[in-house]
């Protein structure tokens, strides 16, 4: 039996060993095949930042929770969660969410053209619980609450406007949001063991005060066709959200989520999936599940957020596991990224890449101290793939 691959269409035999593990006998989703070190070679010792990265790569600390950012007066929030890169000029801007309830929020921080920082800020207060969230086409953050009815925050990554509540967008345990230019939708999955997948589609595309909050609606299996129906009461209450449409598709805790050429992937903690939609062909299927290796040698365990590089690659963040960073290649490869060692309490948070593609920043959520005060956000530089 032939299987497409999840990224690039090329053909992968279902019997093929993977990660020097095999997959499970009868299993019908052929688990990426090639073992390895990946594209960037194998890890190096851990650096003074306590971090394995391949030859070629540095990483730098840029903030530390409860501690000023640079050489600026801002105090990075506790708890760094979801993030995105923004353009500024000939420099660029790093949002991170704050995962902590109450308080909550986001913040920036700004480069100039050679990297260094020249400030931060404050972008979203006063909410609950911020865990990841999108960027939009109109160079906003979508900031949202992972608690029961939260909201998504519509904020500016440039500190001018004042952030805006869109409940239009649904109240529910939101985790991550990504925009579909193509479509004009924005996906949103929701941190329940037996949650669901939205899109929203705007009224106006690029304001979202107003529009439709759908579900998506499919079978039990792991592939197949999928449709779209619209939530009768986005607001949840005094029915969730995710119970108001008949054969809506449960996903057991979505996490992270991204679009690209007409798909879009997103992680299921729960069960330690990464799904794929193809949106072109209104089709769904497992990118990733390591529960179909047997044998051990799975390098991607406790999926949480994931983004993707100019060259196709996807990079998912583990929330535990073994602290890694793995990237998932076109060919279907997968393999560690980056390590960091000595912080087992914690988790890999806000992947996400400079506007150039060169720096790559991310944070682990408690640090060291395994306390949400004991964040650190880094940045890796190096020869990633064009």
């Amino acid at each position: 039996m032939e299987r497409r691959s999840f990224l690039r269409g090329a053909v992968i035999g279902t019997s093929a060993a993977a990660f020097g593990g095999t997959l499970m006998p009868g299993a019908a989703y052929a688990a990426p095949a090639q073992p390895g070190p990946g594209p960037y070679g194998a890890l190096g010792a851990a650096n003074a930042n306590g971090i394995q990265l391949p030859s070629g790569f540095t990483s730098r600390i840029i903030a530390r929770s409860g501690q000023s950012v640079g050489g600026t007066s801002y105090t990075w929030h506790n708890a760094p969660d979801g993030g995105a890169c923004f353009a500024d000029g000939t420099g660029w801007i790093y949002v991170s969410n704050s995962e902590i309830n109450p308080s909550g929020g986001a913040s920036a921080v700004k480069f100039n053209s050679s990297g260094s920082i020249t400030g931060a800020y404050r972008i979203l207060s006063g909410t609950r619980q911020n865990c990841a969230g999108g960027k939009t086409p109109w160079n906003t953050w979508l900031s949202c609450e992972e608690v029961s009815l939260g909201y998504v925050y519509e904020t500016d990554p440039y500190g001018v406007n004042a952030a805006v509540r869109r409940p239009a967008m649904g109240r529910f345990k939101h985790e991550a949001a990504a925009a579909d230019p193509v479509r004009r939708a924005i996906y949103l999955t929701e941190d329940e063991s037996n949650g669901c997948f939205y899109r929203f589609l705007p009224t106006t595309w690029g304001n979202l005060s107003s529009g439709t909050l759908q579900v998506l609606k499919a079978g039990t299996a792991t592939s197949g066709s999928f449709t779209w129906q619209t939530v009768p009461d986005p607001d949840g209450s005094p029915t969730y959200t995710r119970d108001q449409v008949s054969g809506a598709k449960r996903f057991n805790g979505g996490e992270g989520c991204h679009y690209a050429d007409d798909k879009v992937w997103f992680t299921t903690k729960g069960d330690n999936r990464l799904w794929q939609l193809n949106l072109t062909t209104n089709t769904y299927e497992l990118a990733y599940d390591d529960s179909l290796v047997v044998g051990g040698g799975a390098p991607l365990t406790g999926v949480d957020n994931v983004t993707g590089s100019s060259s196709g690659d996807l990079f998912v963040a583990e929330d535990g596991g073994n602290m890694e960073i793995c990237v998932i290649t076109p060919d279907d490869v997968v393999a560690p990224f980056l390590r960091i060692t000595g912080q087992s309490s914690s988790e890999i948070c806000g992947p996400a890449f400079s506007p150039d593609g060169k720096r790559l920043y991310f944070s682990s959520q408690r640090g060291t101290t395994g306390s949400s005060s004991g964040g650190i956000t880094y940045e890796v530089t190096g020869p990633f793939r064009a």
